[in-house]
């Protein structure tokens, strides 16, 4: 059994009855620098049980300290810092079939991080139920093969990271887990038109508002190359993005867990003949109470941020659906 973090645990005490701690962040914790071993791992390991490695954002602490180590009260807190965005994609292809909300997470980041005030290199992901709550998905068979996908993913950082298992536990997600939106749209003999147009504007407008686009995955062309069946869809791609100077804030000021919610993945999607595409992302709110953010200024910021994003998505035609 994973060992609980009991740090990062808050026990909220009722009169008649006391909340139960779910398991949040699962992570491998072991003594020295492992970036090497994490490494050849996710070159080497990770494809042989059939996770793919979208780009690699690797070292960021050091970019923080590049851009930011002359703001007032920088301090340099990580020795290491990455986001690996991975997914099984031949695996994933049912269940996005059946579940297309599943695309919050897919990709997902296996973080590695390590604190300069200590001798332990992390490695982790969130906990797949967990993500599975937070996008609503409550089919059983697909909860149950979307956490098998995991099981050997667990086993490799078990026979390559080694170290103690370690647990971040919560006790219940925000009421809020995951923003949707509807943009209708008038439907062409080209669907490719109003894609390309709206993703020229999607992506100007998080340029205009510093964000970063780190990545992006189009499921339907990653399906037609293994020519597989995806053909309820006529598009369906993720984009991956990252406010960089918001991420500064929260994981180089003690609160590097919260990384693995880093990148943040959007999801959008038209089902075969329709004129609407569907867009969903999780909300940043569930890092507060899954990663145990208590900092007032962190927590302030997560919602300033939640709130832009909505408003640039309404502005860019998004209806937000409630």
């Amino acid at each position: 059994m994973f060992s609980k973090i009991i740090n990062c645990l808050v026990i909220t005490l009722l009169t008649t009855s006391t909340l139960l701690a779910q398991d949040g962040i699962y992570f491998n914790a072991a003594t020295g620098d492992k970036e090497g071993a994490y490494n050849t791992m996710v070159d080497e390991k990770i494809e042989n049980i059939g996770f793919i490695l979208s780009d690699p954002y690797e070292r960021i602490n050091e970019a923080y300290a590049q851009k930011y180590s002359n703001e007032k009260g920088y301090k340099e807190t990580l020795d290491n810092l990455g986001f690996f965005s991975i997914s099984n994609d031949k695996a994933l292809r049912p269940l996005l079939l059946k579940e297309p909300r599943l695309g919050a997470f897919s990709p997902f980041n296996l973080l590695i991080y390590k604190y300069k005030s200590e001798d332990i290199t992390r490695v982790g992901y969130l906990n797949p139920r967990v993500m599975l709550d937070i996008t609503g998905v409550n089919n059983k068979r697909v909860r149950t093969d979307f956490i098998k996908m995991f099981e050997p993913l667990q086993k490799v950082l078990d026979s390559e990271i080694r170290g103690k298992h370690e647990v971040v536990t919560f006790d219940k997600l925000p009421s809020t887990k995951l923003m949707e939106f509807e943009l209708e749209f008038e439907r062409s003999d080209n669907i490719l038109d109003f894609i390309e147009d709206f993703q020229e504007k999607f992506e100007e407008a998080f340029d205009d508002n510093k964000y970063i686009i780190v990545d992006f995955k189009n499921y339907s062309e990653v399906y037609a190359d293994m020519q597989v069946d995806f053909s309820k869809y006529d598009a369906y791609f993720v984009y991956a993005i990252c406010h960089f100077h918001f991420s500064y804030t929260v994981f180089n000021a003690g609160n590097a867990q919260a990384g693995i919610f880093a990148p943040c993945s959007m999801y959008m999607y038209i089902e075969k003949d329709k004129n609407i595409m569907h867009i969903g992302m999780a909300y940043l709110e569930n890092w507060i109470s899954v990663a145990g953010i208590t900092d007032l200024e962190q927590v302030k910021s997560i919602r300033t941020l939640d709130k832009q994003i909505i408003d640039i998505m309404t502005g860019l035609g998004a209806k937000l659906q409630l």
